[in-house]
């Protein structure tokens, strides 16, 4: 993966300023290393005419496999082949444009310490990407950098010069030209744009993608005849992202065109006076329940059975007193999920130590559940056979025995309520069924009789006087007369 910057000068504006906006000396050739390989940056030329910088990434094909479970080329878990058989070792991609801002981040904030007066000039640039997707061929090549004072040459790579009749690959070589751009901004063209073209990135797309767009899009981006392409393609299509990103820059546009700055054209709402509360997701209160009353246990090692996508994992790992977290799932495509949102790859080593996710499933004992403070089954039970549920008591109850054990489902009286849930539905096409209020709390007090545990219970969201809350959680504690007593032989039978 390779792409080259020059620069042309004269003797009073020598070409070689360009190594001090790169922050790279031009007599050296310097490696770094990122996430995915080694980044090499070399001069091939180096005179006062004429300086060049080459950006070479090696990709380790190893790394790219294993932390790259994204969407995208080479990271799709159900392609092996295409695991290990892409051109992301050979195309500009996501991946070039990641080392851009690590290898030049200084050059792309426009900051040079040495020379302050160089990052607001602009220089004669040429840059070339030998190989570089191009989902829209040269045409969409042309409307993304054209409009930003580009002269742009975009040739078409055959698929195979022996075979002419196979016709043009996907892929063209480009050629930037302009002497009206700083550095800087070049670097943030290719910055946003590199992996719009592709229209794929190697990593996961997470919210503060949207924040990473805009700072990159400062300037250009809001005026840009593109800008709902680039948007959308920049954030992997993700609907909700994408629209968040385009009020903030209709936001930007009516502050330029006012004159104004956007805290003054976004103030709608007095915050002071403002008296209108926004209801809080059920999701949230739930979370917020179950952390409460994990806190109110006072414990510090904490399972989550039943993990899903990692949303109240994620929650844990924010109160420090909960010093080690566990999340379980039968399902990989969720662990996978739940890893991203977790950004466990990019964790500090200490933040890491706390949690862990391994899959597993709740029908079966398993050794590596015992010896915790507390477990939660939030929302799972209902998605298990009827059948199948005294298995879950004894794997939980009976074997893991944890001082604690949280367990909320849906309360299906309060299904009533819903206004856009057909009568006699559940409200989930996974929920092999939904309790009322008695038939929980009879189940409940059950299953702490049965294994030496109290229960109480503890509404969650508005508690409605006539069919009670939308979700009822059941908080087990290990009566202390029981807590090393052992289930029986026939209760495991049974189980």
């Amino acid at each position: 993966m390779f792409l080259t910057i020059s620069a042309t000068g004269t003797p009073e504006r020598p070409a070689t300023d360009l190594g001090f906006l790169l922050h790279k000396h031009p007599d050296k050739s310097q490696a770094f290393s990122t996430s995915y390989g080694t980044a090499h940056v070399l001069y091939p030329e180096a005179s006062v005419e004429r300086c060049t910088a080459a950006l070479l990434l090696e990709v380790d094909a190893v790394a790219l496999v294993r932390r790259g479970k994204g969407k995208g080329r080479g990271g799709a878990p159900d392609a092996a082949l295409a695991q290990y058989v892409n051109d992301r070792p050979y195309a500009a991609s996501s991946l070039l444009a990641v080392a851009l801002s690590s290898v030049f981040s200084s050059a792309m904030k426009g900051a040079c310490a040495a020379r302050p007066d160089l990052p607001a000039r602009p220089l004669p640039l040429r840059i070339e990407v030998p190989a570089l997707p191009a989902r829209g061929g040269p045409d969409i090549v042309r409307a993304l950098f054209e409009p930003l004072g580009w002269t742009v040459t975009a040739q078409p790579v055959a698929l195979d010069a022996e075979f002419p009749q196979w016709g043009d690959s996907r892929y063209v070589g480009l050629v930037l030209e302009s002497a009206e751009l700083t550095l800087a901004e070049a670097l943030r063209h290719l910055y946003v744009l590199l992996p719009v073209l592709d229209d794929a990135k190697h990593y996961w797309v997470a919210p503060d993608e949207v924040d990473k767009l805009l700072r990159a899009g400062e300037g250009w981006l809001p005026d840009h005849p593109e800008h709902r392409l680039i948007t959308s393609r920049y954030l992997s299509r993700r609907w909700s992202l994408t629209r968040q990103a385009m009020e903030r820059l209709e936001l930007v546009r009516l502050a330029e065109a006012d004159d104004s700055e956007v805290e003054e054209i976004d103030n709608a709402v007095d915050e002071s006076t403002d008296t209108e509360e926004k209801p809080v997701p059920l999701a949230v209160q739930r979370r917020d329940a179950i952390v409460a009353a994990l806190q109110a246990s006072g414990a510090a090692r904490v399972l989550d059975l039943g993990c899903g996508q990692g949303q109240l994992v994620q929650a844990l790992l924010k109160d420090v007193r909960f010093t080690e977290i566990v999340g379980v799932d039968v399902s990989v495509r969720a662990l996978t999920i739940a890893a991203r949102r977790l950004k466990l790859d990019r964790l500090g080593e200490r933040q890491a130590s706390r949690v862990t996710l391994f899959q597993g499933s709740l029908a079966y004992t398993d050794k590596r559940l015992k010896g915790y403070d507390a477990a939660v089954l939030s929302e799972v039970i209902e998605h298990l056979d009827l059948p199948r549920l005294p298995a879950l008591e004894y794997a939980v109850f009976g074997s893991a025995r944890p001082r604690t054990v949280l367990v909320t489902t849906p309360n299906v009286e309060y299904n009533v309520r819903w206004e856009t849930l057909p009568a006699g539905h559940s409200r989930h096409g996974d929920h092999r069924f939904e309790w009322t209020r008695e038939e929980f709390r009879a189940w409940a007090r059950r299953v702490a009789e049965r294994h030496g545990y109290d229960v109480e219970f503890t509404p969650v969201g508005p508690d409605d006087p006539e069919v009670g809350p939308p979700t009822q959680m059941a908080v087990f504690s290990m009566a202390s007369a029981h807590s090393n007593t052992p289930t029986t032989a026939k209760e495991e039978k049974a189980a």
